[in-house]
């Protein structure tokens, strides 16, 4: 029947580490503006891209995207726990479309989403359960990355689907922008920390600890904490390139260079490559009834935040 899209960044940080006033209130308004366009299209359907850190998927087995048939939140920082209304034949058949498609994508029916998933839905709904939700997870913590022209296909494969369904479908991108929190890597992770990109946190205990380093790396500013700082201008270039509506625009990023001009993190923006793409598959186009950004220091981000359709 239509599709829309809102796509926002999130941070662990959020409603923890406070911005600045005169930023704060623009911020606010935004989400305000998000929300009052979330009530006012009242979707049948909410398509979620989301990221994950760690929290859900593991090196045990990281696929480049996810389907979820069923899904709940874990309920990290400030985020509630419990299950997302998943509607699990829709969400099968949408796996099977894009299968049929020629893109490969995993499913799971035990599908577990952190901060990235559950953010986005409690602030633009209030809460998990309010719309009928389908979470597709895109890897963007965990190298090997798939190609950006491969993440693109598969949003164009949910945007036919969702063009052909007889409903309002609300896609709902969450991640990025530039950022570089505190997350161990491969290569450089210490034995511990390879146990935990494989097999989560042990406890409660190691899990406060990692909230904690994040909260002060906010705190503490980029330059700080070690971190690679917030890159405005990358951010506004990549975020004029989603409201272009000529999603192989997304094709020439590279991980590598994202990695040194962006942040190690700023693959989260594959969530939105991934829902721009979905919703130019399924308009033909877009048109960008709203954008915002600030860098916000204090969430260790870029901050963005579009509705479209």
């Amino acid at each position: 029947m239509s599709v829309k899209l809102i796509a926002l960044s999130h941070s662990p940080l959020l409603g923890i580490n406070e911005p600045k006033p005169e930023v704060n209130e623009v911020l606010q308004d935004a989400f305000a503006k998000a929300r009052k366009a979330a009530e006012e299209y009242d979707p049948d359907l909410v398509i979620v891209f989301t990221p994950d850190h760690f929290n859900g998927f593991f090196y045990t087995l990281m696929p480049p995207f996810c389907v979820g048939l069923q899904a709940e939140s874990m309920g990290d920082y400030l985020t509630t726990p419990g299950p997302f209304d998943v509607p699990e034949s829709a969400a099968e058949e949408l796996a099977q479309f894009v299968i049929d498609q020629d893109v490969d994508t995993a499913i799971s029916r035990q599908m577990v989403l952190d901060h990235g998933g559950a953010q986005p839905v409690e602030l633009l709904f209030g809460s998990l359960t309010a719309k009928p939700v389908i979470p597709i997870f895109v890897n963007g913590v965990a190298r090997p990355f798939t190609a950006m022209q491969r993440i693109r296909v598969m949003g164009e494969a949910v945007g036919k689907w969702a063009k052909a369904q007889d409903k309002k479908v609300l896609m709902v991108a969450s991640g990025g922008l530039s950022h570089d929190p505190p997350l161990p890597r491969w290569a450089s992770a210490t034995d511990a920390q390879k146990h935990f990109m494989l097999h989560g946190h042990p406890d409660q205990a190691d899990r406060d600890a990692r909230e904690a380093r994040v909260i002060a790396a906010g705190k503490e500013g980029a330059a700080n904490a070690g971190i690679i700082d917030i890159n405005p201008e990358w951010d506004e270039k990549f975020m004029a390139d989603c409201i272009s509506g000529e999603s192989t625009r997304f094709d020439a990023y590279d991980a590598d260079t994202m990695d040194d001009e962006a942040g190690h993190s700023s693959h989260e923006v594959r969530t939105w490559v991934a829902a721009f793409s979905a919703l130019t598959a399924a308009n033909g186009g877009v048109n960008a009834e709203f954008t915002f950004y600030r860098p916000i220091p204090e969430f260790v981000a870029g901050f963005g935040l579009v509705i479209a359709s």
